[in-house]
């Protein structure tokens, strides 16, 4: 009986296969693999006995492991056990020295390194279109707005430039977490390494060598769970960065305004009773799923304030928050990769909005120019904001209001506010900026 959306809704098999209960095994097989290695390296049990043990490996299985757990009511002994079966007279040495964490946090880094690898090149694509948009439309001309009102002119090419520097920052925290969060460890029950004497950080550095992962440094029985937290936190800042994107395309996609839509399939269904409509339902879900995973972050912080040398109140917490966020976070990528590339930009409504407040959206430029021509900055702004109100309550051009202005027409011609008042004279360097981040991060 399925529960969880993301067995049946959510989530790419990519990111599910990281978590999911079975590779979870292999990689607790893996590590547990990887410590008889090392002891061998390290001369500590034969070669034999340890090429014995990873040859059968494979052998060992979940489903015995789970049987053995319902006698004894331990997983990872459950785990042991059933690779110890499987390994012969070398079974003896699995397990060997290590606590309980020194194998299932090693594990976790074997699934994090997995998780990384998978969230990078999502980011990478989606990074790759949100380039693709920004050079599409550098030059296309729009209405920027704060506080939900017309602002100044900007373009859609910067608009998307803007997400994609914000994309290309996580790529960057994706790197400089990834060494932090990568780790392993084998120090035992307290962290003292006292199973293995002079040998234990020989053995330790063997381990996670053969698994391609640091040492944790010091620890006590389990990691540091302030790695994890800057794990969660990173999937909590993207989720959060997709879910400002998706709340932009909402806004515009209003009836009102009316400028972009998701893409819609043929046949797509938009609402069960009113057949006119097309929501846009790819974002909403963006935005409902990001709540999700950023309320994963305060459970990782508390995961780190364990009682002395350690207490189980983290293992619950994690094996929900590892994959719920993982699996989500991918998931929203995925999905807003789909929605920006079949995003549809309505050009002719971008033009009637950029047109809507006739000229009132370009009254800055007017005071600009004014101030240059030796009029204080102050008055100047009094006098347009003025100006800018009465266009707005009587509805005219603010060109034909300002025109009836002495202090205006004596510095400035109706040609020149006809110039000033053409969105094309005001967008500063937004073509230049957008064009220069495209080169910059392609």
């Amino acid at each position: 009986m399925l529960i969880h959306p993301i067995d049946f809704r959510y989530g790419t098999q990519e990111m599910k296969a990281v978590w999911c209960e079975e590779n979870r095994f292999r990689c607790i097989i893996s590590a547990e693999t990887a410590l008889v290695s090392a002891l061998a390296s390290c001369g500590l049990i034969s070669q034999a006995d340890a090429d014995m043990v990873a040859e059968n490996a494979p052998r060992a299985s979940l489903a015995r492991a789970k049987e053995i757990e319902a006698e004894i009511g331990h997983d990872l002994m459950g785990m042991v056990k059933a690779l110890s079966e499987v390994s012969g007279e070398a079974g003896r040495f699995v397990h060997f020295g290590a606590t309980s964490s020194d194998i299932l946090d090693t594990a976790t880094g074997l699934q994090l390194k997995e998780a990384f690898s998978v969230l990078e090149a999502k980011l990478q694509a989606f990074l790759a279109v949100l380039l693709e948009r920004a050079e599409e439309t550098a030059d296309l001309l729009c209405m920027a707005r704060t506080h939900g009102q017309h602002a100044l002119p900007m373009t859609y090419g910067l608009r998307f430039a803007v997400w994609a520097e914000e994309v290309s920052r996580h790529l960057v925290r994706l790197s400089e977490i990834r060494p932090r969060v990568l780790v392993g460890k084998l120090t035992g029950a307290v962290g003292t390494l006292a199973a293995f004497g002079k040998d234990g950080m020989a053995v330790q550095s063997a381990m996670m060598q053969k698994l391609g992962l640091s040492d944790a440094g010091l620890t006590t029985q389990v990691i540091s769970r302030d790695r994890y937290a800057e794990y969660i936190f990173l999937l909590a800042n993207i989720a959060t960065t997709l879910e400002k994107i998706a709340v932009e395309i909402r806004s515009l996609q209003r009836t009102e305004i009316g400028e972009v839509s998701e893409p819609f399939g043929k046949n797509q269904v938009g609402s069960s009773t009113m057949p006119h409509k097309r929501n846009p339902v790819k974002c909403e879900q963006v935005c409902g799923l990001a709540r999700i995973v950023r309320s994963m972050v305060e459970p990782a912080l508390l995961n780190n304030t364990l009682w002395d040398e350690r207490d189980l109140t983290n293992s619950a917490s994690e094996r929900i928050t590892f994959p719920e966020a993982s699996v989500l976070t991918d998931h929203c990528i995925h999905i807003m990769t789909g929605v920006l590339r079949g995003l549809v930009i309505h050009e002719d409504a971008v033009a009637c909005n950029l047109q809507y407040l006739q000229g009132v959206n370009l009254a800055e430029s007017v005071m600009i120019e004014m101030t240059k021509r030796g009029m204080p900055r102050q008055d100047a702004h009094e006098i347009i904001r003025q100006a800018s109100l009465n266009a707005l309550a009587l509805r005219r051009p603010l060109a034909e209001v300002l025109a009836d202005i002495p202090a205006v027409t004596a510095v400035l011609s109706a040609e020149e506010l006809r110039s000033l008042l053409n969105a094309e004279y005001y967008t500063g360097l937004a073509a230049e900026q957008t064009k220069s981040l495209i080169e910059k991060l392609r």
